[in-house]
């Protein structure tokens, strides 16, 4: 079975991105090999606000070798050709999505849509990509409401930039 991944990039202080959606912050870091981690993927996961800035910035080719579902009660599916919009999430949705042949699904930013999966229990994994940089405002890893999740450290690493990898099992 498939494993749902929420794979994300991360400041020092528990945002995601800016309060404008910034991330330019993140940058690129020559120890960490990008193509070999989206080759472990075959379907990416995200909400309609994680694909507009993620089409605005790097244009509809941005996706292409990757199933992309993007879950939005408000986009049209004419308007997006090649992307499947999801705009209610089921359990039963999930399940057949998991036992799909193929590789990993990437959870893909959006932390309003990695709440819902995290509460519904999804979410197989986390991967924090901890950034040394402080932004003071922003989108939050994980937004309210107070809902404790446990988590079990499976890997982690430092690069020399001060970056951490953090990778946790999420204990249902």
């Amino acid at each position: 079975m498939r494993k749902i991944r929420y794979v994300v990039a991360m400041s020092v202080d528990g945002y995601i991105a800016g309060p404008n959606g910034e991330a330019n912050w993140i940058g690129t870091d020559p120890e960490v090999d990008f193509p070999a981690l989206w080759s472990q993927f075959d379907t990416l996961l995200m909400g309609r606000k994680t694909y507009e800035a993620a089409t605005q910035r790097l244009g509809e080719r941005t996706f292409v070798g990757v199933t992309s579902i993007v879950f939005s009660r408000t986009m049209k599916a004419q308007y997006h050709p090649g992307v499947t919009i999801i705009s209610e999430l089921t359990a039963d949705w999930v399940k057949a999505l998991k036992n799909q042949s193929g590789k990993d699904i990437w959870l893909f930013g959006g932390s309003d849509l990695f709440r819902t999966f995290l509460d519904s229990r999804y979410v197989d994994s986390i991967e924090v990509s901890v950034i040394p940089v402080l932004l003071g405002d922003g989108i939050p890893l994980l937004p309210p409401p107070y809902s404790p999740a446990k988590l079990s450290l499976t890997s982690h690493k430092v690069y020399r930039s001060g970056r951490l990898s953090l990778a946790y099992q999420v204990q249902h």
